[in-house]
């Protein structure tokens, strides 16, 4: 059953979860100015799978239940599924300018699903069933589910078990013959405070030694002894003014936020990963794929309305048809399609696992996450570049506004404003005013954190791919067909050793 935006809101009225900011307990974040546009992002992901338009990329049918689901809790059946995922992603984008923060959580089920069925395979444990059950409930109440793997790491030269204190990353505590209770916390979680569920996972491979730490289970949000502590944002506190145009993307937002697993009791049906250290590593590639395909779709519609805001900005100030402006535009839009489409491209070339769900290809995937570590950066400058200092050094909407007399023929500080700020005759000057605030949000402000500064470290950082991109080369291969067409037989000391 697909819930609708203002079911979804409600839903999260009727948890308990425990929220944290500024050294504060947040009783009623629902309706907190600096978290509530990052629920209103969440809620176009119900509101879209509602529209007739957009019925056949935001919902699926379950393989469970053979219900319509919200593609967000789909398990990907093709080839097909995985582009629509993409196209999904970068429709969001286009209409929040924000992150929607459902994406980890789809990721985690499908990277979850054809895990744990390789570890009953081998072990011949009951994982798979667990998650099965666990995702139909998911998908019959429409539920929003954070995927959480990124652990605190402490000492990074430092495995799990040598760290000098264990909770740096997720680790049993205490193993009970109805479930184990846990200790440690997942940091920078997209979405978490706006989720029902979450799905938590190992963030490295792992060895024999660091079995406590090899997990992966379900709690929900307002499990006890689970507690979130909110992450700043640049310019948060603008949320609490009464100037909307200084938020410049007043409706919607992202939300990152370190979540803390105090002594938490988690029953053996919502268990899927305890101790199969072998399989972590494998957990941790599938999920990074899918995620990494993900910055194809989200990111590039982030991108199209950073674009169009860029060509506005142009277009006030009257240097639209400049040959530099035209330029500029059309390398931004180079760019961002060039990311589309490397998410479109590993999409096309999933697989399916032994699970039977698809997988993309996990090369393709690594190389568009790193296109995307380096693109939207080169798209910020531009778009800074277009739009003036004036992005940066302007005064706040109450100086536009003020009725305060300031010059000598009596002209208000707001009149002086409107005056000095003013571009084209034919253009109010806050409409100037607000597409540069919304250009400064998007490229320094909150935004940023749901697109520069993400498009870097989300789904692992530059370094992260590199090392997959090296795995999944096969650099020998290669070698062989140079050797091939170039007539070489002969077996180098180095071959022979590897």
């Amino acid at each position: 059953m697909l819930m609708t935006p203002k079911e979804y809101i409600e839903s999260l009225r009727k948890l308990k979860t425990r929220v944290y900011m500024f050294g504060e307990k947040i009783d009623n974040w629902v309706d907190n100015p600096i978290i509530r546009p990052s629920i209103n992002s969440v809620a176009m992901t119900y509101a879209l799978a509602l529209d007739p338009k957009y019925e056949d990329t935001m919902t699926a049918t379950s393989m469970f239940t053979g219900d319509k689901i919200n593609r967000f809790t789909h398990i990907h059946q093709s080839a097909e599924d995985l582009v629509k995922k993409v196209k999904m992603q970068r429709l969001l984008g286009q209409k929040t300018a924000a992150c929607f923060q459902r994406c980890v959580g789809m990721d985690a089920f499908n990277a979850v699903y054809s895990t744990t069925y390789e570890i009953d395979a081998k072990y011949k444990t009951h994982y798979h069933e667990n998650f099965r059950k666990f995702l139909i409930m998911v998908q019959q109440h429409d539920l929003t589910v954070d995927g959480a793997m990124t652990d605190p790491k402490g000492d990074r030269s430092k495995a799990p078990h040598e760290q000098k204190d264990p909770d740096m990353f997720v680790h049993v505590v205490e193993r009970r013959p109805d479930g184990i209770v846990v200790c440690g916390a997942k940091a920078h979680q997209t979405g978490s405070i706006n989720s029902h569920w979450h799905i938590f996972m190992p963030t490295i491979a792992m060895k024999k030694e660091d079995a406590d730490w090899a997990l992966s289970f379900a709690c929900p949000t307002d499990a006890e002894g689970l507690y979130m502590i909110y992450g700043r944002q640049s310019c948060d506190t603008r949320k609490l003014e009464d100037c909307p145009i200084d938020l410049g993307n007043a409706k919607f937002g992202g939300q990152e936020a370190l979540v803390v697993l105090d002594h938490v009791f988690i029953p053996n049906e919502y268990i899927f990963m305890n101790g199969e250290y072998e399989f972590a590593g494998m957990l941790v590639e599938r999920f990074a794929g899918y995620h990494r395909q993900s910055y194809g779709g989200c990111k590039v519609g982030v991108g199209d309305v950073l674009i169009g805001a860029a060509a506005l900005a142009a277009e006030y100030n009257g240097v639209e048809k400049a040959s530099h402006i035209k330029d500029k535009l059309i390398e931004m839009t180079h760019l961002n399609e060039t990311l589309y489409s490397c998410g479109i491209a590993c999409s096309c070339e999933g697989c399916p696992t032994k699970a039977g769900n698809y997988q993309i290809d996990l090369l393709l995937a690594n190389v568009c996450k790193q296109n995307v570590t380096r693109f939207p950066y080169e798209i910020v400058r531009l778009a800074e570049d277009i739009a003036g200092g004036l992005m940066v050094t302007m005064p706040s909407e109450k100086d536009f506004h003020s009725d305060l007399p300031v010059a000598k023929d009596g002209s208000t500080i707001g009149e002086i404003c409107n005056k000095y700020f003013a571009a084209r005759d034919d253009i109010p000057t806050e409409d100037r005013e607000r597409i540069l605030r919304f250009l400064e949000n998007m490229c320094l402000g909150a935004a940023a954190v749901g697109y520069r500064t993400e498009s870097l470290h989300g789904a692992g950082s530059p370094q992260a791919q590199r090392i997959m991109i090296a795995r999944q080369g096969n650099i020998e291969a290669k070698k062989e067909m140079a050797k091939e067409i170039a007539g070489i037989t002969h077996i180098s000391d180095t071959e022979k050793k590897s």
